[in-house]
């Protein structure tokens, strides 16, 4: 029969590290220093790198501004021709097809160029609202930056900024915030 084995050849110590082979305190904080040099080297290049990459994207924006305003120059020149084009032959059309007075061909023509302006100049001043930059105007405001960060709020406080921002709007109705030098602060 077996006899169940035992291992007398190990040592009582054989699961244990040796103390000898542990690194010293001095190693150990070199090896630290090490990882702390090798951290800060690859913040320095992901920084770097970060600056190369926000230089490019700013020398493209600023060559595709270039680029499309000068086509939005061409399309409005183009647009533009191409609408007294349309008005001509609409006049025309009127005049000879329908009967109607030179005069009262192009006041048609005219009023529906002036519905189209005044449909376009609406929608324009609508999103010019939000060049404003409203919310973050607010926002900054509450938290003590900008010219209306004396009228806000402080951050910790539960009353809105939009309320805070409409409260100040309604007091300051006759006369207009002052900044600096006197000059009007726009509200938010």
């Amino acid at each position: 029969m077996d006899e169940p084995r035992t291992d007398t050849n190990s040592s009582p110590d054989a699961g244990k590290p040796d103390a000898a082979s542990a690194p010293d305190l001095a190693e150990s904080l070199r090896q630290i220093g090490a990882a702390g040099r090798a951290g800060l080297g690859a913040a320095g290049e992901a920084a770097k790198a970060l600056r190369i990459l926000i230089s490019a994207d700013l020398s493209l924006a600023r060559s595709a501004f270039g680029r499309a305003l000068a086509f939005t120059a061409v399309a409005i020149a183009f647009g533009g021709s191409a609408w007294m084009l349309l008005m001509a032959a609409l006049t025309a059309v009127l005049h000879d097809a329908l009967d109607w007075s030179w005069t009262l061909s192009l006041g048609v023509c005219a009023l529906l160029s002036l519905i189209v302006t005044g449909l376009g100049v609406w929608r324009a001043i609508h999103y010019f609202e939000h060049t404003r930059m409203q919310a973050t105007r607010r926002q900054l405001a509450r938290l003590g930056i900008g010219e209306l960060a004396d009228f806000m709020p402080d951050p910790a406080s539960s009353e809105s900024t939009r309320n805070a921002a409409e409260r100040v709007a309604e007091a300051t109705e006759d006369t207009p915030v002052k900044k600096g030098m006197g000059v009007d602060v726009t509200p938010p």
